[in-house]
């Protein structure tokens, strides 16, 4: 059955991929989707950045999809990201997550190669030639070197019924509107923390924002927030996340993210996978200032 669209909004945290012992630790990646579903996230984005899919396998990240679909049991949206460089492990990555009860697919545009507009159309047409499923583009130029232009959103919008939305992780917040005014209805989610509440403002759908792994209840309310035209509600919670906002980036995602999460006592270990490594001490101090600040600790106790 083909999922509802309408079901493609708040916020949808990109979970981590924890590690133990340099495997996958698929029981503790079921407790942080229960955390999710605790803390009033609307879904959760599997396989995304934050996840660390390049460092995957494919047969790990399918074994992701399972564990997130089994541990959602249907209460949140789930929605995989199946993009990879290569044409063949995309379209194995999408067949599979379509199977195993995907709600939605986030496709990221090939990294590296740096494609023309024109390949870019026909490789997301030739990835969804079999599918039906709501599917979205994962803007993230900043990792993949390619942008997606106007153009190639409305050609992909009349080729494929189920183009439903972009993820945009990008500074460019008069696309999100030039995309929002050509085609109502589309579907923008804020992937790039800075732009949570304006993006919202302007029309988007929600959030998928890696500090969700934190505090999934703050970025819910946000989303509910302008769902309810409270936009000062929407300013205040905006504020109050900006400096954690920023510490995300102050190294290469997830580093911090992981790094904050054991600390708030949601992950055992900030484990990576090379050449991933794990925050430095001097980052340490530095994270450790911020969640002090963002009264973060305070609230740690309700996972």
């Amino acid at each position: 059955m083909k999922a509802d669209p309408a079901r493609l909004k708040g916020s949808i945290p990109p979970l981590i991929t924890p590690f133990r012992d340099a495997e996958v630790d698929y029981e503790t990646y079921a407790r942080l989707v229960e955390f999710q579903v605790a803390n009033g996230s609307h879904g959760i984005l599997v396989n995304g950045t934050t996840a660390e899919p390049s460092t995957l396998t494919v047969a790990e990240r399918n074994r992701i999809v399972d564990a997130a679909v089994n541990a959602a049991a249907g209460r949140i949206v789930v929605v995989v990201n199946t993009g990879s460089q290569s044409l063949a492990e995309t379209v194995q990555l999408t067949d599979y997550a379509v199977r195993a009860g995907a709600d939605a697919l986030l496709i990221v545009t090939p990294y590296y190669i740096k494609p023309p507009q024109r390949g870019l159309v026909r490789y997301y047409l030739e990835v969804m030639r079999s599918h039906d499923l709501p599917w979205m583009i994962y803007h993230i130029p900043g990792r993949t070197a390619i942008s997606v232009t106007l153009e190639t959103v409305l050609e992909l919008a009349r080729e494929s019924p189920s183009f439903v939305g972009m993820k945009h992780a990008v500074n460019d917040l008069g696309f999100v509107s030039e995309c929002l005014g050509a085609l109502p209805g589309f579907r923008i989610f804020a992937g790039l923390e800075e732009l949570s509440f304006p993006v919202l403002a302007v029309g988007g759908a929600g959030l998928m924002n890696a500090v969700g792994n934190l505090h999934p209840r703050i970025l819910a309310r946000m989303c509910e927030a302008t769902w309810n035209n409270d936009l000062q509600e929407g300013r205040m919670l905006h504020q109050r996340l900006l400096e954690i906002n920023k510490a995300v980036f102050f190294d290469t995602n997830p580093i911090p993210i992981k790094y904050m999460m054991k600390k708030l006592g949601l992950l055992e270990t900030n484990e990576h996978r090379l050449p991933m490594v794990p925050a430095t001490p001097e980052l340490e101090r530095r994270l450790d200032e911020v969640l002090e600040r963002s009264g973060l600790f305070q609230t740690a106790d309700a996972h």
